[in-house]
């Protein structure tokens, strides 16, 4: 059963990752019955077998069936399922909700301020790492890069508090940005994203930046529901004024 080749439905396929594939082939094998609650999933070894991919895929897989609270890691023991249906995914100390709710309240008014704020050294820096995101084919380093991102627009806005939220933060974001890479293909879209951020930000233009990251973190929002229940991609927040 090799589940690398696998293809999303739709008008205009996409072409699914490898730890899309198994992420999916589990999930539903759990939310079917046939890993119960209460059921260890099979070795590392075992899965990688029959699903012929490598354990490195194979991990991510795992951590976002945990990050999805139907499976909990065991040390020394194994995987088990503790449900079988999703609720609200969790990231690190965070449930996925409550973060973006704060990202909302913090990181829209946050670009407006930096856009205002922003110095010629803070411009080169957010440029210089959207040359780097934008060139960059590692996920992990893409998403490390991702939350210094953020952190920059945020020193942008010069004020010291807004940074150390952005910093309570931050492993969090890392651990939503991994999520939403691996099973959603997000990082073409966000390198878009953001650089409608930084052109704001070089404008100086505090009501176009805003809407930039109203529209980022629409985008984040968006993947994150089509993840969590597929077909329901409609955001609640869609058709609220983005500032």
């Amino acid at each position: 059963m090799n589940l690398s080749d696998s293809q999303t439905g739709g008008p205009i396929p996409r072409r699914v990752s490898a730890t899309e594939a198994v992420f999916g082939h589990l999930r539903s094998a759990i939310e079917r019955g046939d890993y119960a609650v209460g059921d260890k999933l099979p070795s590392e070894a075992e899965l990688c077998r029959t699903m012929e991919v490598s354990r490195p895929v194979l991990r991510e897989a795992l951590r976002a069936l945990q990050a999805m609270g139907l499976t909990v890691a065991k040390t020394g023991k194994g995987t088990f399922v503790v449900s079988n249906a999703v609720d609200d995914p969790t990231f690190g100390d965070y449930a996925a909700s409550d973060l973006l709710e704060v990202r909302r309240h913090v990181e829209i008014p946050v670009a407006g301020y930096a856009a205002l704020r922003r110095t010629p050294e803070d411009l080169d820096h957010l440029a210089h790492l959207l040359d780097r995101m934008e060139r960059e084919t590692d996920t992990t380093a893409w998403v490390a890069l991702d939350t210094v991102f953020h952190l920059a627009v945020a020193e942008s806005a010069r004020n010291p508090v807004f940074r150390r939220v952005i910093e309570e933060i931050r492993d969090a974001l890392a651990r939503q940005s991994a999520f939403l890479n691996e099973l959603g293909g997000r990082r073409d879209q966000s390198n878009c994203e953001h650089r409608a951020i930084v052109e704001a930000l070089i404008d100086g233009s505090e009501h176009d930046a805003v809407a930039a990251m109203s529209h980022h973190l629409h985008r984040v929002e968006t993947t994150l529901i089509d993840i969590v229940r597929p077909g329901r991609a409609e955001s609640p927040t869609e058709g609220r004024p983005e500032a």
